[in-house]
């Protein structure tokens, strides 16, 4: 099974992203246990591609393919933003960052998924779970 999506840096999409998930879940790909941490993962790397790669500017688009192995669901989330060094983030569980709104998706995505890697620039993230 393999699947790509394009779609604009619009937060709407997201449903686009949720269902796409829930559909995997329907399919039996993934069990009850695991669909949690899989929608989490990639609505994050989608809201983190849409609102800090792209800067929600509509007319750059967020690329999600989907590839299923015989051991491995693989989700890749690429945006056309400048990239980011994902090697700094501060650690959203120190006291100094717990009470700000944002910069727990890659944590989350690192914590919830079995394997986590970026392109060099930071404008891609792959993220693959056992099935």
């Amino acid at each position: 099974m393999e699947q790509s999506i394009k779609l604009a840096s619009t937060i709407e999409n997201l449903s686009i992203v949720e269902n796409l998930v829930e559909d995997i879940s329907a399919k039996k790909i993934i069990d009850e246990e695991m669909l949690g941490n899989v929608m989490v993962c990639v609505t994050e790397a989608v809201t983190n591609a849409i609102e800090h790669g792209n800067k929600n500017e509509i007319n750059k688009n967020v690329y999600i393919d989907l590839k299923k192995t015989d051991n491995k669901l693989i989700f890749k989330v690429k945006d056309e933003g400048k990239g980011f060094d994902y090697e700094n983030i501060p650690d959203p569980t120190l006291p100094e960052n717990i009470e700000k709104e944002d910069g727990r998706g890659v944590f989350l995505i690192r914590n919830l998924a079995d394997e986590v890697e970026f392109d060099k620039k930071g404008t891609e993230i792959i993220f693959k779970f056992n099935i």
